[in-house]
Order: C-alpha cells, then sequence, then structure tokens
C-alpha cells in the first residue's frame, strides 16, 4: 500500500500492538501499511533505560506466530527490540519507517492520514501508538520552583548520575521500582512516596490474570472515561526488581509531600531536602494525531465497542486502555484486524 492509496488499512505505530495487528491482517488478506515513528524496530522497549537487564523483565508476551525466547543476559531494550526487527523480517510486514503521523481527518473515500513523509489515504484506521511518547509529569505546588533536578522516569538512563545526590522517586508503578531497586548504594539517599499505598501481590502475572485485569479497565472506558493506569489495577507483583529493591531496604514508602519548595519538599511544618525528583508518574495515551476525529467523549476518554470506537466505528484503538498490556495488545490487534475484515471484506471467513 503506497502514499496516497486509497485501498487498505493503515496502522499507526509498530510496537506489540501493531505488529499483532499487521500479522493477522496479513492472514486474512487485508491491504495494509504499518507507519512508525522510530527510526528502528522496537517499539518504545528501544527507549528503555539501559540499565534495565533482560532478566529484570515482568514478562513479555509472545507476538502471535513467532515465540518470544530470552537470552541469559543483555539489556531489555537491545533483546526486544531485537525480537521485533526478526518478527518484521519473518512475515515480511510493510513497516515504513520514520514515518510520523501529524493528523488523521475524514474524506469522502474514508480517511486521509496526514505524515511529514507524504499522505496516505485509508479505509480504515488502527492506532497502536501507546503511551510512551506522552509522559505524564502531574502539576504540585512549588514544582516550578524547585531548583534541583526534575525529570521524568522516560528519561532515566540508570544511576551513575546520581552518584552522591539525594533522590526524591515520586510514583507508585513498576517504574518507581526499577530506579528504587538500583540507586541505593550510588546515591546519597532515595525517599519514595506515593499517593496511595502499594499493593502487592503474589504470583506470576498470567493470561488469565491479564484478563482478569482487561474486564476490570474496559468498564472505565466503556463509560466513556480516560483509562487508569495498569498499576492501579495489577498492584505490584513480587518480581526480581521488586525483590531487588526490597533487599536494599529501598521501598520504605511515605506519603505524597503536600509541597515542594527550592531545595526540597515540605510534609506539613517538615522539611527534607533533595537534590533530584524523578517523576516515575506514568504515561497517557498518545492520540493528539486523532484528535480531528472528535472521537472523546464528555468524560475525557474514548468510548470503544471492542476495539473499534464508538464515533468512528472504522478506527480502531490498540494498546489503549484495556490493551496497554502486552497480554492486552497481542488480543487487540487479532480483534481489530478480524472486525476490519468482517467491515470491509464481508465474505471473510473469521479465523
Amino acid at each position: 500500500m503506497d502514499a496516497d492509496s486509497g485501498e487498505g488499512i493503515v496502522v499507526i505505530g509498530a510496537g506489540q500492538a501493531g505488529l499483532s495487528a499487521a500479522y493477522h491482517l496479513r492472514r486474512l488478506g487485508l491491504d495494509f501499511v504499518v507507519l512508525d515513528a522510530d527510526d528502528t524496530p522496537g517499539g518504545a522497549w528501544q527507549h528503555r533505560s539501559p540499565s534495565l537487564g533482560v532478566g529484570e523483565l515482568h514478562r513479555i508476551f509472545d507476538l502471535p506466530g513467532l515465540p518470544f525466547t530470552a537470552p541469559p543476559s543483555g539489556t531489555a531494550a537491545s533483546v526486544v527490540a531485537a525480537y521485533f526487527a526478526d518478527y518484521e523480517r519473518h512475515f515480511d510486514l510493510d513497516v515504513r519507517r520514520p514515518v510520523r503521523v501529524r493528523a488523521v481527518t475524514r474524506d469522502p473515500a474514508g480517511f486521509a492520514v496526514a505524515t511529514d513523509a507524504g499522505d496516505w489515504q485509508a479505509r480504515a484506521i488502527i492506532n497502536a501508538t501507546g503511551t510512551w511518547s506522552r509522559p505524564y509529569l502531574p502539576v504540585y505546588p512549588g514544582a516550578a520552583g524547585f531548583l534541583g533536578r526534575q525529570l521524568h522516569y522516560a528519561a532515566y538512563r540508570g544511576p551513575a548520575e546520581f552518584a552522591g545526590k539525594r533522590v526524591l522517586v515520586v510514583g507508585g508503578g513498576n517504574s518507581a521500582v526499577h530506579v528504587l531497586s538500583e540507586l541505593p548504594g550510588v546515591a546519597a539517599s532515595t525517599r519514595w512516596v506515593t499517593r496511595r499505598p502499594p499493593q502487592f501481590h503474589d504470583g506470576e502475572f498470567t493470561e488469565d490474570r491479564g484478563r482478569a485485569v482487561i474486564a476490570e479497565v474496559t468498564e472505565r472506558v466503556a463509560a466513556g472515561l480516560p483509562p487508569q493506569s495498569v498499576v492501579s489495577v495489577t498492584g505490584l507483583g513480587y518480581t526480581t526488581l521488586v525483590r531487588a529493591a526490597l533487599a536494599k531496604g529501598a521501598l520504605d514508602r511515605h506519603p505524597m509531600f503536600d509541597r515542594l519548595v527550592p531545595t526540597g519538599a515540605m510534609w506539613g511544618d517538615s522539611f527534607e531536602p533533595f537534590d533530584v525528583i524523578i517523576w516515575a508518574t506514568g504515561f497517557r495515551a498518545a492520540l493528539s494525531h486523532l484528535a480531528p476525529l472528535h472521537l472523546r467523549e464528555p468524560g475525557g476518554g474514548i468510548r470503544l465497542d471492542g476495539t473499534a470506537t464508538v464515533r468512528e466505528p472504522l478506527v480502531h484503538l490498540i494498546g489503549y486502555g484495556p490493551s496497554a498490556s502486552t497480554v492486552g495488545a497481542n488480543r487487540a490487534g487479532r480483534a481489530a484486524a478480524l472486525s476490519l475484515a468482517a467491515a470491509l471484506l464481508p465474505s471473510s471467513p473469521v479465523r
């Protein structure tokens, strides 16, 4: 499918969800192209901190048709990126990169996709842009006046640059745990704060558990509300990183500060100095290019029927809300492909 063609489906994003969708579109005989903003394969994984080893991953679910076998060593970023690159080659998927989508609009023939590498016409859209490109920084009193360094977890590249620093880590998810598992013994001190007490659970995060999480998040999306963070539903499992942080005494959680001041944070009248704040506060769905379609509900979210948006049934969101996890992304990719096969090729058999 070439630029300006209007015969097929444009998949936006080549991470776990986008590649899963492409695999199933190929099997169903649908014409498609995948547009990916990155220079190389790997989705969001290629941007993860080089200090995160493959052995510390919570779990990577296989992409359909090609099992993932983790090597004994290597960074998560390089290992998963290599797997995604192999996957694209193995199934000869039509991925164009780097192509940055600027806007998707309705036109008489379907949809116009404006990019920095030309324009595409499409009968349908599968959006799989994920969240990594849109880190979330909450607003807290005094944050603008803090004189130390502030960074989001997306910019974290390992503990070395924080040697001798007093570090405040904000957030209750796996990103915060990753940071806290590495800073002890390097930073002068760490303080972990969250809005709610973290919930830990035993047991592997299985596909059955994943389906239960998806069902819970689906309720919120079905109501037209923005999806919650995954960890707010799943809690924190006793992963390799959690156990490492516990062994170092780094998971001593404290409540959120009341305000920041130029040299630290205040809890009521109690002051603690800090040099650095790491905001491990999650991400939001990267959907600004879909704004011209007016998909959002009054509650701020996008209502879905399966993976299809209610306001534009030929626009599917995967890696959003219920499918914002590796297991959910795989299932959503298949669901979106099957739905579009039924809509665009009514005689196509369901496979």
